[in-house]
């Protein structure tokens, strides 16, 4: 891209739609607030922009706006089969937030989303409300950065830790926020909470430099990682996606072996391994939006609604990765 392309753009959140309805929330000031030089919209509905037809997102990747709405229920939905469950009977995720600051290629909110702005549901009470009345009847397993990464946006939104303080009151509820920032410092100054898992998903430094635009690089990744591992959190390390790119296998080998070198086996809780999974309806919009992906174009197989790896070659993958990490922690330890 050209000096001139860029400048074509304005800067990230110049612009800060709200709906009339959140502004009466502590959290909408606290982002307003963050955010003195944003040209500010109300707007009734944050549907009205985020959910308009024929927006580009791959344009508006190069210049995200941030949109501070109310939710409606429901607040808490059941996990997709395609994630992990880690073990757990009742697995949930909850979305304070939409859409993520990075752009990978791979990544399903580009199929999922219309609108590459990010909306900040400010109404947490009613999240935790709802979190509460499922805890009533069974424990509870909740991804809170499915949708999102949250602590890659918490020194503007600061939903982790609400989620976080949240958490630590409730002993049935084990809390997991992903992510792939190096942020950590965000919320370095809390006690650790022995439910809130922090999970980081890593990627060999020349997939990360191709696929995940804007995200921090391995080492910065694992820094934060070990950083939190050694402070007493609960630390997730995430091979996953693990892509079927050139070099595969000496790629993905020197990527156990230097995260392991990092954090020492100990400090880890466990470690999930994945390959490139999708739904179709998903990889269609995918692919439309950047048909210049040769990652996104691969002749993938669809088995239930589900896109990916022939079965064979997502099998290789999988155990290659597992069998690597086995070499460092116990097989219980690892979920593919």
């Amino acid at each position: 891209m050209s000096k001139s392309e860029t400048n074509f753009f304005l800067p990230h959140f110049s612009h800060l739609y709200i709906e009339k309805e959140a502004r009466r929330y502590e959290l909408a000031q606290k982002v307003v607030d963050r955010l003195p030089g944003a040209t500010v919209v109300e707007i009734e509905r944050y549907t009205d922009v985020f959910a308009r037809p024929r927006q580009r997102f791959s344009e508006q990747k190069r210049s995200r706006k941030l949109i501070l709405a109310v939710k409606r229920p429901p607040f808490v939905y059941r996990g997709a089969d395609v994630c992990h469950r880690f073990g757990h009977e009742h697995f949930y995720y909850a979305s304070t937030v939409l859409n993520c600051v990075y752009d990978c290629e791979y990544c399903f909110l580009q199929g999922m989303f219309p609108s590459a702005n990010l909306v900040v549901f400010v109404n947490l009470d009613d999240f935790f409300a709802e979190v509460d009345a499922l805890l009533a009847r069974h424990p509870l397993f909740l991804s809170v950065s499915y949708e999102s990464d949250l602590l890659a946006l918490e020194r503007l939104v600061p939903t982790a830790l609400h989620w976080i303080a949240f958490a630590a009151e409730r002993p049935g509820l084990t809390l997991e926020i992903r992510t792939k920032s190096a942020n950590y410092a965000a919320i370095r100054r809390l006690p650790p909470v022995r439910n809130v898992v922090l999970a980081w998903t890593l990627s060999p430094d020349p997939i990360a430099g191709r696929y995940e635009a804007f995200a921090p690089g391995l080492e910065a990744r694992l820094e934060n990682a070990r950083r939190a591992a050694e402070d007493g959190w609960p630390v997730r390390l995430c091979f996953d996606p693990v892509l079927h790119v050139e070099n595969w296998r000496d790629l993905y080998a020197e990527l156990v072996d230097r995260t392991f070198t990092s954090i020492p086996a100990d400090r880890v809780l466990d470690v999930s391994i994945g390959t490139f999974r999708v739904p179709k309806d998903y990889l269609r919009v995918m692919r439309k939006a950047r048909p210049d992906s040769a990652l996104l174009h691969e002749p993938y197989e669809c088995r239930d609604g589900v896109c990916g790896l022939p079965a064979e070659a997502e099998r290789r993958l999988r155990e290659f990765v597992a069998e690597r990490v086995a070499a460092y922690l116990p097989r219980e330890k690892i979920f593919v």
